[in-house]
């Protein structure tokens, strides 16, 4: 907000378009519960079409993608045909079993159905075979920064805008 950035938030603009048919024929709406991670073909077809929507000089903040070296390639690719050539990663790094913890939380607060046990773990597991090898490669085509995701929101917040010079 501070920064006047759109905000691209994977799950929640998903959720907005439950109804939305993805390139593989299913419901939006029916991934989600399922607890699965829709595959790149579904999921980058509507980060282009959300993302070409946006005025070319707004800046943007993505949270829950990129999540394979595929779509970050995708992502930057997009990012770069928009004119967005100054492009920063932030990750919160976060331990497997408080991650499993928050997301339990998560469930009990939000009566989320994609958050069971072992939905999780399915997802934990997609993380350490994809996500990983993507941070590798954001590291050696972004400004890539680590920050711990174990402190507060505010001391998280705090150590984030330090970190890309805005405090």
């Amino acid at each position: 907000e501070r920064l006047g950035f759109f905000f691209w938030e994977t799950g929640a603009t998903l959720r907005k378009n439950e109804n939305m048919i993805t390139a593989s024929g299913e419901r939006a709406g029916d991934i989600l519960k399922s607890g699965r991670l829709f595959t790149d073909e579904e999921l980058l077809s509507v980060v282009k079409s959300e993302l070409e929507k946006l005025p070319r000089d707004q800046g943007i903040v993505f949270e829950g993608i990129p999540r394979r070296v595929g779509q970050a390639e995708f992502v930057l690719q997009l990012l770069e045909s928009l004119g967005k050539k100054r492009v920063a990663t932030i990750f919160l790094e976060l331990p497997k079993e408080e991650s499993i913890q928050r997301l339990l939380l998560r469930t009990k607060k939000e009566g989320r159905a994609d958050d069971t046990r072992e939905a999780i773990e399915r997802r934990l597991a997609d993380y350490e075979a994809n996500t990983v090898p993507m941070l590798e490669f954001l590291k050696q085509h972004t400004r890539f920064f680590t920050i711990d995701g174990r402190p507060s929101i505010e001391d998280i917040a705090q150590e984030t805008n330090a970190t890309l010079g805005l405090i």
